[in-house]
């Protein structure tokens, strides 16, 4: 496995453009508050039940943060809390009558839209076309963009 400043590296090669890394900034921790969402939304088999804090979007997200836990265990901290304050938003709109799936697809294809729109300004293609990881990367490369801002070393 590459080391986290060997992905962030690579991952930068494709986000130098000042358009498109605003655009990242925004659309990569909302399409992946978006893809939890979306797992959220996923009806729970009735053995679920007797877990009420137990969904898709929980489960998927364990071996997600031990990906980060692997990479950087100050990453991995970071994005447990933007996990957490994902599963706590979808289930707030959920209990006041919000539909998770239908807010979790529009917010997904709409910041899609824009990360491709992103890419034209840059003029290179988005990193998940070399390698699938690069799905989770985003989401730690803006985590680290805060954390060098903050001087959190990682």
């Amino acid at each position: 496995m590459r080391t986290v400043q060997q992905w962030f590296a690579e991952y930068s090669e494709s986000h130098q453009n000042p358009v498109n890394k605003a655009i990242h900034w925004i659309a990569v921790p909302v399409i992946y508050a978006a893809i939890t969402g979306l797992l959220w939304a996923i009806p729970q088999p009735q053995f679920m039940s007797a877990f009420p804090w137990l969904n898709w979007a929980v489960i998927a997200a364990v071996p997600v943060l031990l990906f980060y836990v692997a990479l950087s265990f100050p990453i991995a901290l970071g994005m447990t809390a933007l996990t957490v304050v994902c599963l706590w938003a979808w289930s707030l709109l959920e209990r006041v009558g919000v539909s998770v799936w239908q807010t979790a697809l529009g917010l997904f294809v709409v910041m899609w839209i824009f990360q491709f729109i992103g890419h034209a300004y840059e003029g290179k293609k988005p990193a998940f076309f070399k390698d699938l990881e690069f799905l989770l990367i985003g989401p730690a490369w803006v985590v680290a963009f805060i954390y060098r801002a903050l001087g959190i070393r990682y």
